[in-house]
């Protein structure tokens, strides 16, 4: 049976094997989904179905037995098709969950992974500790969706932030998350390279970036819902992935209070090479590393030294 056959199918009144339910549609799109190499059929279905509905995923459990009217199927079956064919879940439905916050997103920016909520928490902790009578001046370098300085203004009220980003058009996306999430007036955005747009000598307490850091030959190797979809620009940091961090490295040594954090969520594969360059660079402490929940090296930490 076809997506179109089972969205189409005439709907009679129950218990008519061919009555289209929101439980039925459910089960025949997770086994859909599953044959086209989604990786979480069940979820993926959920997530398209509720927003088709126009209604919170959770209600769908008290719906199965509630027959799917025909716009309903037209509207999700298009949907279902589009991540057949591997676009994201997240651009399907504009938005995705990231440290308990809904953050709109689009195909000018990553879709927000967990892993760097793990860059989040290394910020906020920092930032608890710090002893400072001034506001700790943040900056997030490539911030995308806005997703790091938004988390670090929702949950530290003293911060004052920056968000970089190359992209004019991932700035107006992470100025709208901003606005949603009513921090707008207390982030700086900025459209630049890097830390290229910000004086030198500016006595930052903190820098946090997750930059592009796959290699050309990771990218290549990457599922197509990623590759074909996502920024590349956000995602390749060059041949080796190390490229533009190399190029971070001392902009950000230049900007850095003595003592100031540099957070930078990495590929595990290139950590062992990162720590070699941030240890032969005196301005710099020793680099240490936050594992994620699979225990690879994902957060590099390291501290402006007194030189």
């Amino acid at each position: 049976m076809t997506a179109e056959q089972a969205t189409n199918t005439e709907s009679t009144e129950t218990p008519n094997p061919d009555l289209w339910t929101i439980g039925r549609l459910l089960t025949w799109t997770t086994e859909y989904l599953t044959q086209h190499g989604a990786d979480s059929p069940r979820l993926d279905a959920e997530v398209l179905l509720a927003a088709a509905r126009k209604c919170q995923r959770i209600e769908l459990y008290t719906c199965y037995e509630e027959e799917a009217g025909e716009d309903l199927r037209t509207e999700f079956r298009e949907l279902v098709r589009r991540r057949a064919g591997g676009e994201p879940v997240a651009y399907l439905v504009g938005h995705r969950e990231f440290y308990s916050l809904s953050f709109q997103v689009s195909p000018a920016v990553l879709i927000p992974r967990p892993e760097t909520e793990f860059l989040v928490i290394e910020v906020l902790d920092y930032l608890k500790e710090l002893e400072s009578d001034a506001p700790p001046q943040v900056v997030d370098v490539g911030t995308g969706s806005g997703i790091v300085a938004i988390c670090t203004a929702k949950h530290n009220s003293d911060a004052e932030i920056t968000a970089i980003d190359i992209s004019d058009q991932a700035l107006q996306v992470a100025k709208a998350n901003a606005a949603s999430h009513e921090v707008e007036q207390r982030i700086q955005f900025s459209q630049g390279n890097l830390l290229a747009t910000l004086p030198a000598h500016q006595n930052l307490d903190v820098i946090a970036s997750n930059p592009p850091y796959v290699s050309e030959g990771e990218y290549q190797q990457l599922s197509r819902d990623v590759k074909d979809y996502e920024p590349r620009t956000a995602l390749v940091g060059g041949d080796t992935g190390m490229e533009l961090i190399q190029q971070l490295l001392p902009q950000a040594a230049d900007r850095l209070k003595v003592g100031g954090a540099l957070f930078l969520e990495i590929s595990p594969m290139i950590a062992a090479d990162l720590k070699e360059l941030v240890d032969a660079d005196h301005r710099w402490e020793p680099a240490t590393f936050t594992n994620d929940l699979a225990g690879y090296a994902r957060i590099l930490k390291t501290y402006r030294r007194n030189t």
